[in-house]
């Protein structure tokens, strides 16, 4: 019982390693203090601060606080968008690309695992997060169980990147799968701000066109004149059954060292690295902009 109830410690991938105070590790090292106490006076009321609901509603770095689901919309045959009711009016007010943490309990096991929300910063009211479940997943088996009005445990903010407008004169983002979930806060930043003029190249990896989710907000932020989207589906073999609208931006294949040299080359100005997701598709796209020419310092894995 006591092993089912200890904290689990966060993996790397969700830390930023930006200096957060306090950092998903602080956080974990506090409750992890607060189940030994519990544990060796085996007291489990001990525990309840930890699992408790806050009273106002509000997303809070210290405990995991109730958000009513209000709406279940699938995707793809695995990818769902979930929308989280806000108390009144109120917003999130995440900085760009900050995280929250899901918290959830599988068969007495206690798993953790962090998300980006996708909707604009200063939604009033809810906020939207993309899930990709996976059938052999702990958390998958729970999020899967998810209908309006059942109530769902976050805590955060935590990461984030330090975009500031016009800083880099383009950001070239690279996103597989669900890593497009930290892309797209920004990318709204940018078009909705009149005075940031920076550009923007986003290279989407997908296995197939009927993979790719939310297609109609992507065409509309490519609609913008600074904007431009890519998609790489490594499961297509041509580009003739795609919409024609598609073809002349869409790759097939896998985003490699080459198509990666000759997007930087494509691009308007030299470019700053956003990358986003597996840990191998991380650790790929880092060594091919290493072998790119583009140093460490230019760019940013989320």
């Amino acid at each position: 019982d006591w092993l089912a109830l200890r904290p689990q410690e966060p993996s790397p991938s969700q830390c930023c390693g930006g200096g957060c105070k306090p950092c998903i590790y602080d956080v974990y090292e506090k409750e992890l203090a607060q189940w030994e106490r519990a544990k060796a006076k085996q007291d489990k009321s001990l525990l309840v601060e930890k699992k408790e609901q806050s009273s106002n509603s509000e997303l809070n770095p210290d405990t995991f606080t109730a958000f009513s689901v209000s709406s279940v919309e699938q995707l793809t045959e695995d990818t769902y968008q979930y929308k989280f009711e806000l108390p009144g009016n109120s917003s999130l007010q995440l900085s760009l690309g900050q995280h929250i943490v899901l918290r959830g309990v599988v068969n007495g096991l206690e798993v953790q695992r962090a998300y980006t929300p996708i909707s604009p910063r200063n939604a009033e009211g809810y906020f939207e997060v993309l899930i990709k479940c996976y059938e052999a997943g702990l958390m998958s088996q729970y999020i899967k169980t998810w209908k309006k009005g059942d109530m769902v445990f976050w805590h955060g903010p935590f990461g984030g990147f330090p975009y500031q407008p016009n800083k880099h004169g383009e950001l070239l983002m690279l996103a597989s799968g669900t890593g497009l979930a930290p892309m797209l806060p920004i990318l709204r930043s940018i078009v909705d701000d009149e005075e940031d003029e920076t550009f923007v190249t986003l290279v989407c990896c997908f296995p197939t066109f009927d993979k790719i989710y939310l297609k109609p907000l992507l065409k509309d932020l490519a609609r913008y004149w600074n904007i431009r989207i890519f998609y790489v589906l490594s499961q297509e073999t041509s580009l003739e059954k795609l919409p024609w609208s598609y073809q002349e931006n869409t790759y097939t294949g896998r985003l490699n060292e080459d198509l990666i040299k000759t997007i930087i080359n494509s691009c308007r100005r030299r470019p700053f690295v956003l990358i986003c997701g597996s840990s191998e598709f991380n650790e790929d796209m880092s060594r091919y902009l290493k072998a790119a020419g583009v140093e460490e310092d230019s760019f940013f894995v989320f």
